[in-house]
């Protein structure tokens, strides 16, 4: 019987975004790529630092049981396959259970994301990300110099995600940025029971509802925050839309323009999901942050 990854959270994840590659990615940007091959074949016994995921992917993977795999975790790579050969060693030395990983040198991998029915996709090539969020993927590119996940919530995956344009559609951000603020208030008070059309972060927040539904068992658990900049009375149709769609949040954070940082600065998050470059600066300052690019934010 052929092995199918139907039913399971498929996280497809960029090697920049696992691991600390930063140093080694100058050479494969300068367009050297035989240089950049021996770099890492010469480093083929040297461990990669953890990147801005990798608590988050080894916390995800903790859902995995002998009797039950839930999470598949697949190195998604422009790196050629040569390379790949240190990516699979820092796997292993890292005692990561990721066995699965697709590397194209230097071409777009977000292609395969459709092969492995992907619930997420994390790069630090903002091109890539783009194409992903384009094909209908949740996808976020990582800020690499993001702050490490806090250590203090060991069997608990803390995810953090922004409303407008993340969780949700862009039509009320679009709004704000046409007509402003008071243009945005009105436009959502009127529309309060009406809910929000689904962002390209809900496939993920639902796969994450399931996996903690169904991993009752699992020695790992799911946390999630709504961080949005809205403030009342905007506020109710976010809520009246995660009713809707039946998936409960744990915290819910309505700011009112505050800065999100401080906030996710107690809330501890393995990864925080914002379209506003301000908002991901402030945040990867706290937290390993992505940003999910559109056309309708800055």
């Amino acid at each position: 019987m052929a092995i199918s990854l139907d039913g399971k959270l498929v996280v497809a994840i960029s090697s920049r975004a696992l691991f600390d590659f930063e140093e080694e990615n100058k050479v494969f940007e300068d367009g050297d790529d035989r240089k950049y091959m021996a770099l890492q074949l010469g480093r083929l016994e040297t461990p990669a630092n953890e990147g801005v995921a990798f608590a988050l992917v080894r916390k995800l993977l903790a859902f995995n049981t002998a009797e039950q795999h839930r999470v598949e975790v697949v190195i998604l790579s422009r790196n050629d396959p040569v390379s790949g050969l240190r990516i699979f060693r820092s796997v292993d030395m890292a005692k990561l259970d990721v066995e699965r990983g697709v590397f194209t040198r230097g071409r777009s991998p977000y292609r395969y994301l459709r092969s492995l029915n992907a619930n997420l996709f994390l790069s630090a090539n903002e091109a890539d990300v783009r194409d992903a969020l384009m094909a209908g993927f949740p996808a976020a590119r990582v800020y690499p110099e993001s702050a490490r996940a806090a250590k203090m919530h060991p069997e608990e995956v803390r995810i953090a995600f922004d409303g407008d344009a993340v969780l949700f559609s862009d039509e009320a951000e679009r709004v704000f940025q046409n007509n402003g603020l008071t243009a945005f208030v009105r436009h959502e008070h009127e529309r309060a029971a009406t809910p929000l059309p689904p962002g390209p972060f809900k496939p993920l927040l639902q796969a994450l509802h399931s996996l903690q539904s169904a991993g009752a068992d699992a020695p790992m658990k799911i946390r999630t925050a709504l961080v949005t900049a809205r403030g009342a009375p905007t506020h109710e149709r976010a809520i009246r839309t995660l009713m809707n769609w039946n998936i409960e949040i744990d915290e819910a954070m309505f700011l009112g323009g505050l800065d999100k940082g401080d906030f996710l600065k107690e809330f501890e998050p393995d990864f925080f999901f914002d379209d506003q470059t301000g908002h991901c600066e402030s945040a990867a300052r706290v937290s390993p942050t992505g940003r999910v690019i559109t056309d309708s934010t800055n």
